[in-house]
């Protein structure tokens, strides 16, 4: 999942023990990435041409 923080927030990435650069990164899925985007710190990055195609 690609994410970078919002504007004016610092997001600590436990994985790597640094803080979320502002371009954003590639992170591993998880619930702390998930809480992070429910509070407001973060945004999903979708790449161009990335589509959700996917029907239900």
């Amino acid at each position: 999942m690609l994410v970078k923080p919002k504007k004016g927030r610092s997001v600590p990435d436990p994985n790597r023990g640094d803080l979320l650069p502002e371009k954003g990164r590639n992170v591993e899925v998880n619930a702390y990435w998930y809480r992070r985007e429910a509070a407001g710190d973060i945004e999903k990055i979708s790449r161009k041409g990335d589509k959700n195609d996917r029907k239900l």
